[in-house]
């Protein structure tokens, strides 16, 4: 596994980014509302089976790359960080309204097989488990990277899911932070954009 001073920023990162809300928590409120407490159930362990999908891939593929290009692993690195400083000073800026999902009524089935094609394919979060991954592995372990980045790239499934879980059985109440309380949301922003801005900075700073 990775050192251990790779896994306490990696915990720390990980815990923000899932209690941060996202998308992902609004599309699950937006179903639990349409489909009722099961199809929200079923939704968000769609877009769970789905993130292993992102996994999977992102672990497979950067392993690779960093076999067979050693040098890769450095331009990752530092376009990762450089990705981590770029989310973290998008959190200043004044968020915009978010809005529900327009999400139509239909069997809680169907809102399971939905969510899994709607997590594979979006881009954006196989672009973070790209960008977010390498910047906490260890080439140095005995591990192989690619078992590293699928533990890590689990874990952190798990994490996200395990948020989308809770805003089925709390949508109301989620629903009213995220949409209209913008102060309280400043501040998580300007907390989390600070956090990340000094992990970026630290892992640039660091040795390969």
């Amino acid at each position: 596994m990775p050192a251990f001073d790779l896994l306490i920023p990696f915990f720390a990162a990980t815990l923000l980014f899932a209690v941060m809300p996202g998308p992902a928590i609004l599309y699950t409120a937006a179903q639990t509302m349409a489909q009722g407490r099961k199809g929200g159930i079923l939704a968000a362990l769609g877009i769970h089976i789905g993130g292993y999908v992102n996994v999977v891939a992102a672990a497979t593929g950067l392993s690779a790359v960093f076999r067979y290009v050693p040098e890769a692993y450095l331009a990752v690195k530092i376009i990762g960080a450089l990705y981590l400083n770029w989310l973290g000073l998008s959190f200043f800026r004044k968020p915009r309204e978010e809005v529900l999902p327009n999400v139509e009524a239909g069997s809680p089935v169907g809102a399971f097989f939905q969510s899994i094609v709607v997590e594979v394919l979006n881009p954006k979060a196989a672009l973070f488990f790209i960008a977010f991954l390498p910047q906490f592995v260890d080439p140095a372990a005995a591990w192989p990277l690619w078992l590293q980045l699928l533990i890590l790239g689990t874990f952190v499934n798990i994490a996200f899911s395990s948020m989308d879980f809770v805003t089925v059985a709390l949508t109301s109440t989620m629903v009213r932070l995220v949409r209209k309380s913008a102060s309280g949301q400043h501040v998580i922003r300007a907390i989390g954009g600070s956090v990340l801005v000094a992990l970026g900075v630290h892992l640039a700073a660091s040795r390969s």
